[in-house]
């Protein structure tokens, strides 16, 4: 099978769609990976065939401000920008993340069945639950549901205007106004950040965290026997500033060693027990006690399939509803504002009460319950 795999730049999600086409690869199936920026090097490193996603910069008369009008209308320029690549590539399927709605598009536009790829939990709004990125768990009896119906009565016209955006989208580019959706939804994440929902969708399928490792070198832990700390500060634009900084603040003087993942150097000098780099995440956090982060999904999946707890320090985004998920479920404590003495009061309580570590790895063994995302798309195209 030929696969069209589309993913923006953004780590979190191309990094998700990289790991896909390695799955395909490795069932026999021949990927094409859509993207920008430097993961086009990295998938043609990895062997797998890579082409540019044009039509991502913003134009002139775009309106970035307006969420709605940013992944609709952009979704649809987008689309056009891929058609000649798409028809060359002659797809018997396409694999399109969830915000880079134009290879949804652009597959519709050539008759071909396209797949839903979230690399998080199931974000649809939900008649059962308070709205998504509020952080909120479902409302318990009548006081609690009548606060989640407002609240979606609250943001159901924001909602509405968002499905006019896309269907004006669609419209534009020859598409029908009414979007029938993708073939099937791969829900990239573990069954404990999923919540019960009364109207799950019978075409979406948690496929367990589509992880992977762009980098081959192992980044050693500073010398010692104290608790091994991993930080990794949040890569999305909207994540919290200034947690490697406040980290050492916080950590100084518990007794605890620390792996900082990064891209590029740090720009401050690290103290003997903090080491820094680019490295294997999954290797940093093999023989960890705990993971600092962002509550991005991709680095707190790895923790969790690794049954390490996390403290999570989210920013705007999803990061807010995953981190409120993670608290939830007792797999870690969540702090915000960032500060050093709360951090440094987080990172105990985690490293002291072993419930935390209990907990991730009771989440590390739902990996046993999550469907082959392979199959799902075999079974879609």
């Amino acid at each position: 099978m030929r696969v069209a795999v589309v993913a923006g730049p953004e780590a979190g999600h191309a990094v998700p769609a990289l790991a896909l086409c390695r799955k395909f690869v490795a069932a026999g199936d021949d990927p094409v990976f859509f993207s920008a920026g430097r993961w086009l090097d990295v998938a043609r490193g990895i062997g797998i065939e890579a082409r540019k996603l044009g039509g991502l910069a913003p134009r002139e008369f775009d309106d970035d401000s307006d969420s709605g009008s940013k992944i609709h209308g952009r979704a649809a320029h987008v689309s056009t920008a891929l058609l000649p690549d798409m028809r060359d590539v002659a797809p018997d399927l396409v694999v399109s993340d969830i915000i880079t709605v134009g290879g949804g598009m652009a597959a519709e536009r050539l008759g071909v069945p396209w797949v839903e790829l979230s690399p998080h939990p199931l974000y649809l709004p939900s008649k059962g639950l308070p709205p998504i990125g509020s952080g909120m768990a479902p409302g318990t009896g009548v006081g609690g549901r009548l606060r989640d119906a407002l609240l979606r009565a609250a943001t159901a016209p924001s909602i509405r205007k968002g499905r006019v955006q896309r269907s004006e989208a669609r419209v534009s580019v020859g598409l029908s106004a009414r979007d029938p959706g993708p073939a099937a939804r791969l829900i990239a994440t573990l069954p404990a950040l999923e919540v019960p929902r009364p109207d799950w969708p019978s075409n979406a399928h948690v496929v367990g965290p589509l992880v992977w490792e762009p980098a081959d070198n192992v980044l050693d832990p500073p010398p010692g026997d104290g608790p091994l700390v991993v930080l990794a500060p949040s890569t999305a634009s909207t994540g919290a500033g200034g947690m490697l900084d406040t980290a050492i603040r916080a950590l100084d003087g518990l007794g605890v060693r620390m792996l900082v993942t990064l891209f590029d150097k740090p720009e401050i000098d690290l103290p003997d027990w903090v080491r820094a780099g680019y490295g294997r995440q999954d290797e940093m956090l093999r023989n960890a006690s705990a993971l600092i982060c962002g509550a991005g999904h991709g680095v707190l999946a790895k923790g969790l399939l690794a049954g390490v707890p996390a403290v999570t320090v989210p920013g705007g985004g999803d990061q807010w509803e995953v981190a409120n998920r993670v608290a939830r479920g007792g797999l870690g404590v969540m702090i915000r504002p960032l500060e050093v003495a709360t951090l440094r009061d987080a990172v105990q309580k985690v490293l002291d009460d072993p419930a935390y570590a209990a907990a991730a790895r009771r989440a590390a063994d739902g990996i046993a319950d999550v469907a082959d995302p392979v199959a799902v798309c075999r079974a879609a195209a």
